[in-house]
């Protein structure tokens, strides 16, 4: 298999974990595919005897074709599935494409990008023999010292969808295409040389698309390759284009990442993207490397442009949106440009999970009110690691351990909630259970080295088939009298919604058998000073008529919270003593009146039995 299409998949799904989605949860949705990527001389060509071990897979595995297809197939995407080659443009081409699918209707999100895999000498050849590669490999765009481009290899994919939808799925957005346009040099001085009218036609288009004027956007991505005819006439067509009409905005600050990786070409589009994107969430935007001075053969004077030859503030919250042009030229002729905008502020509403722990409370909600609410978030929080192998859950508690390290702001419940619900579950798994980021720290670290540690649980898939799935079933067992004690649901009825609201129903079904309410003796702060109620509480929970119903009423809440606030669903239920009655309810055998009935009559009865002998 071409590596390029290797690379496809890894960041394809990437992309869909960094936007908060576990990949499995896609499968059969209107997903599109745009992949840019330039066919390489891999393996041998079709006509050519293959090793016994891949015949037959020289065609999939190298057609361009099949990336954009392997893509949907591995993930069973079902919407749109493109492969564009236009050289150099491809991976912008490409988010174009994805865009407009989008605004059809074709599909509901769609995965665009490109990639570079040089697997053989083959472009470094025949560039140098048209004079086009820099001595020293360095991209020096837009400078004096300008000798040509140096190749760069890479993968990037972007998890496009459309910003209502993405608002309403509560998906974290990063920025918005507000605008694109493509088109073609047609018939121009040279097959292979650049369009300076039809790039500046190009922008044009795009601004309108975007509904915006050139003042509007304050930097361009430039294709900027660093070769001595490409990069004036792309210059002149900045210089007529965003730099005129800008009284009072400043001036378009205009930069190349390929003087960072290096012209990653059918990758350049996406990488001059991730950069601006990058720009814009850390309010800088990075210096231009290798320019000593302008280059000489670009009247700047024309026009508002300024390289970045220094890292340039780009401060957000100043009364207007920021806005980047993205350009990506190729040697095929066709020209594309992008329009970025920064992200909507509070783009992922307050309601949503994401900003939440399964089958808790929204972000500063509290299931109970008054003096209820100062109970706060439980302080012991769940981590699940899972990977295909042992060397890489290893490897992923690594990965985690370096981002925890870096982020030292992170919120340990939303850690929690993304690695349960925006991860894939593999066969082999772990387990983190602490209250502080220190201990998952060290978790994390024993975890990688492969040591033991009390906060990390091990465990795997009975008989799985590598995708998380397991051959065993899942058993709830309830529990016969003897764990009952006061305040033993205070912790999840202050902070879990799901809990609190089923324990309420189910307690409005217990009491009027009971002479006494049930709600306080179960959700009561067990810590509270007021040793007086503590003790009254455990006098009563001692007598049989009141023990029995307060643990059917806590496992039936429990089972509610896993159920429907965790999605955990069993296939069999079994139960000791009361516990039969409660499995017997929990199966839907008896109804919550009937079970509710037969519980406290049965504890009633058993409590005027004589005690034992």
């Amino acid at each position: 298999m071409d590596p390029q299409q290797r690379l496809l998949l890894e960041a394809s799904w990437e992309a869909m974990e960094q936007a908060g989605i576990d990949p499995t949860t896609v499968r059969g949705s209107q997903t599109g595919v745009f992949a840019g990527l330039i066919p390489q001389a891999y393996g041998p060509r079709l006509h050519e005897n293959a090793a016994a071990d891949t015949e037959g897979y020289v065609l999939t595995g190298t057609s361009g074709s099949v990336a954009s297809g392997r893509i949907s197939y591995t993930f069973g995407f079902e919407g749109p599935a493109v492969s564009v080659d236009t050289a150099c443009s491809s991976s912008l081409v490409a988010l174009h494409l994805a865009c407009q699918a989008l605004r059809a209707g074709e599909c509901s999100m769609a995965l665009a990008g490109g990639v570079t895999v040089m697997s053989s000498p083959g472009a470094f050849v025949e560039f140098s023999r048209q004079r086009g590669l820099a001595a020293d490999g360095h991209c020096k765009a837009f400078s004096a010292a300008a000798d040509g481009t140096g190749w760069g290899e890479g993968v990037g994919m972007l998890l496009v969808e459309r910003l209502s939808d993405a608002r309403r799925n509560g998906h974290r957005v990063l920025a918005v295409v507000r605008g694109s346009a493509v088109n073609q040099d047609g018939a121009s001085n040279g097959l292979t040389a650049p369009n300076g009218p039809s790039q500046q036609r190009v922008i044009r288009q795009a601004l309108a698309n975007a509904g915006l004027s050139a003042g509007d956007v304050d930097a361009v991505e430039a294709h900027g390759t660093g070769t001595t005819l490409g990069d004036p006439i792309e210059a002149q067509a900045l210089l007529a284009t965003y730099g005129q009409d800008r009284a009072g905005e400043g001036p378009l600050w205009l930069g190349s990442v390929k003087s960072n990786v290096g012209h990653t070409q059918a990758a350049a589009g996406v990488a001059g993207v991730i950069k601006m994107v990058m720009a814009l969430r850390n309010g800088l935007l990075p210096r231009t490397l290798h320019v000593d001075e302008p280059s000489p053969h670009v009247d700047w004077s024309a026009g508002a442009v300024q390289l970045l030859t220094e890292t340039v503030p780009w401060p957000g919250g100043e009364g207007r949106l920021r806005r980047a042009g993205v350009s990506s030229f190729g040697v095929s002729g066709t020209n594309a440009h992008v329009i970025l905008e920064e992200a909507p502020a509070h783009n992922i509403p307050s309601d949503t999970p994401a900003d939440d722990v399964p089958g808790g409370p929204p972000a500063g909600e509290d299931a109970g009110s008054g003096e209820e609410a100062a109970a706060g978030s439980p302080g012991v929080w769940p981590w699940l690691v899972s990977a295909k192998s042992q060397p890489a859950l290893r490897a992923q508690a690594q990965a985690l351990h370096a981002h925890l390290t870096d982020h030292p702001g992170l919120d340990l419940a939303d850690v929690g909630y993304t690695l349960a619900h925006a991860r894939a579950v593999f066969d082999h798994r772990a387990t983190l259970i602490a209250a502080d980021r220190d201990t998952f720290l060290q978790a994390l670290q024993a975890l990688a080295a492969g040591e033991p540690h009390p906060a990390v649980i091990h465990s795997s898939a009975p008989g799985g088939t590598g995708t998380g799935e397991a051959a065993g079933k899942t058993a709830f067992i309830c529990s016969g009298q003897g764990t009952q004690r006061p305040g033993m649901a205070h912790g999840l009825y202050h902070t879990h919604p799901v809990f609190a609201a089923a324990l309420n129903d189910i307690c409005t079904h217990l009491d009027p058998h009971l002479d006494h309410p049930l709600l306080p003796l179960l959700t009561q702060d067990p810590n509270t000073q007021d040793t007086t109620t503590l003790e009254e509480a455990a006098a009563l929970l001692q007598q049989t008529r009141y023990a029995q119903p307060a643990l059917f009423a806590f496992q039936v809440a429990l089972h509610r919270l896993l159920t429907d606030g965790y999605h955990i669903t069993p296939h069999y239920y079994a139960g000791h003593s009361l516990g039969e009655i409660t499995a017997a309810h929990l199966a839907g055998i008896l109804t919550l009146t009937d079970a509710t009935t037969l519980i406290t009559q049965r504890a009633t009865l058993m409590q005027t039995m004589p005690p034992a002998p």
